[in-house]
């Protein structure tokens, strides 16, 4: 045995999804079936619009369709702002045009929550610490994961619950002594309870962020799933806010069924988006072309394809929300966007006791047939209509659930 080769790192059991698809995989191998309402990641390959305008891609005789991207789109010009443009009510081109606006191609959000926290510079050596707080309790837990991995950043999660409708406030932000600097890391619409920003409730904590020189993100996955007329994106509001630091994030892979091609897009204050790429530029080579071109066909050629998707979540989310609550389960919150719906976790299932939503989540699937698997997330339970076709499951949802006879 080598006593210099070993792990650097802590033995991790992976992250609460791995956790979840190893859990399901493991129940499969014993013959088990499954109701999979887990990870929010639609099964159904993308249109085939965007295949074909991608397989079109791929055969161009044009180098700059097949090279790196870096932090450009040599290879499908101005997709970025043409991207961003199919999610947002304001016109780009002449806030762009002047320079008040920037914008950047992704690979995909998740890689880029460690760019942004760490476009800060509390690396640098004369740096003070930063504090970014996140929306992560309940939430995505990425972006606090990389909170913890990066140098001299304090992590807060900010406080949402039922009480406050799982929206923080001004006076939350106060008390949490953020500072010119620091940053709020958000998730609108959120995973995992669906709730949605509107103008009204977002003002007020822009106007304070401006006032003290704190930056802002928000992921936008979901963004495409709202009712425009409800909600706002981050930068429908952010642009009257000119003195603002701030970055929304838009991604392709819900909608269009695009999850594995990694394409997304950035907008936002120029000097954030230039210190993005700073650190973005070290990180990755840029998107695919190709595959971009796909999205952007489909998402400018299509718009009523996108609009399928987003009535197809809606009408299962009507379904589960309906199924659960006559079998006696609490909503934690009503869904206004995407494909989630988080519960609060009975006391009592199966005639025994419930710990906390882990508990309940393992009762669900040892009890039932087919086993009924949502996502624990802190003190509640998530189920996604996504990879699920909810409607055709509907009698076999009812019955795993009155089965558990649950109560509070």
């Amino acid at each position: 045995m080598c006593l210099l080769r070993k792990s650097m790192l802590p033995q991790s059991k992976g992250n609460l999804f791995q956790r979840i698809k190893a859990l399901c995989a493991e129940q499969k191998s014993k013959g088990k079936k499954l109701i999979e309402l887990t990870i929010g990641e639609p099964v159904i390959p993308a249109f085939i619009e965007s295949r074909q305008a991608a397989a079109e891609a791929i055969m161009s005789d044009n180098p700059a369709v097949h090279g790196y991207q870096d932090n450009g789109e040599a290879g499908v010009p101005g997709f970025s702002q043409r991207f961003i443009q199919c999610h947002v009510a304001t016109d780009l081109a002449p806030l762009i045009k002047a320079g008040s606006l920037a914008t950047l191609p992704l690979p995909g959000i998740k890689p880029m929550f460690g760019v942004v926290i760490n476009s800060l510079g509390a690396w640098l050596p004369d740096a003070r610490t930063r504090m970014v707080a996140t929306l992560t309790d309940p939430g995505y837990p990425t972006p606090a994961v990389q909170c913890g991995l990066a140098k001299n950043i304090i992590h807060r999660h900010l406080p949402t619950n039922p009480d406050n409708g799982f929206l923080f406030s001004v006076d939350d932000l106060v008390k949490m002594g953020l500072m010119e600097g620091d940053m709020i890391l958000l998730n609108f619409p959120v995973n995992p309870t669906g709730v949605i920003m509107i103008r009204k409730w977002l003002r007020p904590i822009l106007s304070f962020c401006q006032e003290m020189g704190i930056r802002v993100v928000n992921d936008a996955a979901y963004a495409i799933m709202t009712d425009r007329s409800v909600a706002t994106t981050l930068t429908d509001t952010a642009i009257e806010f000119p003195e603002l630091n701030w970055i929304e994030m838009f991604s392709a892979s819900k909608a269009g069924n695009h999850c594995g091609w990694r394409v997304g897009a950035a907008i936002g204050s120029p000097e954030f988006i230039a210190d993005m790429k700073c650190i973005k530029g070290d990180d990755d080579s840029g998107f695919n072309a190709p595959l971009a071109a796909g999205v952007l066909h489909l998402f400018e050629k299509h718009p009523e394809r996108i609009a399928e998707v987003r009535g197809m979540y809606a009408s299962r989310l009507d379904v589960l929300i309906r199924v659960m609550t006559a079998a006696g389960m609490r909503l934690a919150v009503q869904p206004e966007a995407g494909f989630f719906a988080i519960f609060h976790p009975p006391k009592r299932a199966f005639g025994v006791d419930v710990k906390d939503a882990e508990h309940f989540n393992s009762l669900m699937i040892e009890n039932t047939d087919p086993g009924l698997v949502g996502v624990p997330f802190r003190g509640w339970i998530r189920y996604t209509v996504a990879p699920v076709d909810v409607v055709a499951e509907e009698d076999g949802i009812a019955k795993a659930i009155n089965s558990a006879h649950v109560s509070y």
